[in-house]
């Protein structure tokens, strides 16, 4: 069996948040994020309630987006491999999850495992394949009384197109915003310094999904 969590720095520190949660709050926070697992365009929580959860379990709005990235990562690997739950309760208390977490995992997995695992077989994909990478920095200033405050914020130019094109695409570290074939559609997303960090540890997630599959 595959190991499906490898311990990067962003897993343990999610691994150590996951650990000081309320052991009692916990298995409702497993059952909501399986309930929805499933669907890809809907999150498991929404703003309002992540508010409430965020003062129920203590945590920083950034310490539960990872929490909650980081479970739903093992639920979905999980269910990838389709895994017992007497050996996904191992492999989360080899990654140091403690025992009660670890068990609340492999529960949860009991009750409603398979059907996760079959409503995401019946999923459909049509994916876009990333073609292009382009980005600048850009600094905003502030008000006139506040003259020399800049924010700095990111911008990310990504070319896409559907998985049948044969338009052949560059990624380029020296290119901004590199010009792109006429099929290709061009998505513009900006980020401040805080969703940055946030959309680094996300990449880094799913760098540790794919290197699990290698």
């Amino acid at each position: 069996m595959a190991t499906i969590v490898k311990e990067t720095q962003s897993i343990k520190q999610a691994l150590v948040l996951i650990n000081g949660i309320d052991t009692g709050k916990f298995p409702r926070l497993l059952s909501r994020i399986l309930q929805k697992l499933h669907l890809k365009d809907e999150h498991s929580f929404n703003e309002e309630e992540k508010e409430k959860l965020q003062a129920a379990l203590s945590l920083e709005k950034q310490d539960l987006h990872l929490v909650l990235e980081t479970v739903s990562f093992i639920l979905e690997q999980a269910a990838y491999y389709n895994m017992k739950p007497a050996a996904l309760q191992q492999q989360l208390e080899n990654v140091h999850l403690n025992q009660e977490k670890s068990e609340a995992f492999a529960l949860a997995w009991t009750n409603m495992g398979q059907d996760i695992v079959e409503k995401l077989r019946q999923n459909t994909f049509a994916p876009k394949k990333l073609e292009n990478i382009g980005w600048c920095l850009n600094l905003e200033m502030g008000q006139s009384t506040q003259a020399k405050m800049k924010s700095p914020h990111a911008i990310l130019e990504l070319g896409v197109n559907s998985e049948d094109s044969e338009v052949q695409g560059q990624i380029s570290n020296f290119q901004v915003f590199p010009k792109l074939n006429l099929n290709t559609e061009k998505i513009f997303v900006e980020f401040n310094h805080g969703e940055l960090l946030e959309f680094y540890n996300k990449l880094e997630t799913i760098q540790a999904q794919l290197d699990s599959l290698t």
